[in-house]
């Protein structure tokens, strides 16, 4: 395989990941540690992950308890999370903070979808960006006699086979995430 190929793959296994992480920050009615991530808390004069100031656990399916390291955090770990755009309200009993999520309504759902849908499409993208690139470059190579033209042909063709393969992870895991959302 050419090496233009071979970085064209390792591009969009990193993009196919970074797709996957998106989709873990979707919300689907159960209670995921995966929504908090991002959510940083001013301790001690700097910002820290919240997974940094205390211990996340998740006792039910639609809970996220949080019990914080040093008690003084409480309110500081309520604020962030106020302030993060995960759209739960913390609720603070002096020793540990609850996340209840919410029940899912049938229109909330569908707009998961179309968000998820949307992200899928954006990655969907990249991917084919990443296929034009490379393209390119062999073009490119082509043109400077650095390859013949049955070798760019056939480049080509592995470059669409790399591509559809990593549309198809893309799609794949759009249809679970789907799922997931639409699960009552």
């Amino acid at each position: 395989m050419n090496e233009v190929i071979l970085e064209m793959s390792e591009k969009m296994d990193k993009s196919v990941d970074s797709f996957k992480n998106e989709l873990s920050k979707v919300r689907t009615g159960r209670a995921s540690l995966a929504i908090l991530d991002g959510i940083s808390v001013n301790a001690y004069g700097s910002q820290m992950p919240l997974n940094q100031v205390g211990t996340l656990t998740i006792p039910e399916s639609r809970m996220i308890a949080i019990q914080p390291w040093d008690p003084q955090m409480l309110q500081a770990i309520e604020k962030a999370i106020l302030k993060s755009d995960v759209g739960l309200t913390p609720a603070n009993d002096g020793k540990i903070i609850r996340l209840n999520i919410p029940q899912l309504t049938e229109e909330r759902r569908k707009d998961l979808v179309k968000q998820v849908k949307k992200i899928a499409e954006e990655f969907r993208v990249a991917v084919r960006n990443l296929r034009r690139e490379a393209i390119d470059t062999l073009k490119k190579q082509k043109k400077d006699k650095e390859i013949s033209e049955d070798e760019l042909f056939k480049y080509q063709d592995e470059a669409q086979v790399e591509t559809d393969s990593h549309i198809k992870m893309i799609d794949d895991a759009m249809a679970t995430k789907e799922k997931e959302v639409m699960e009552v």
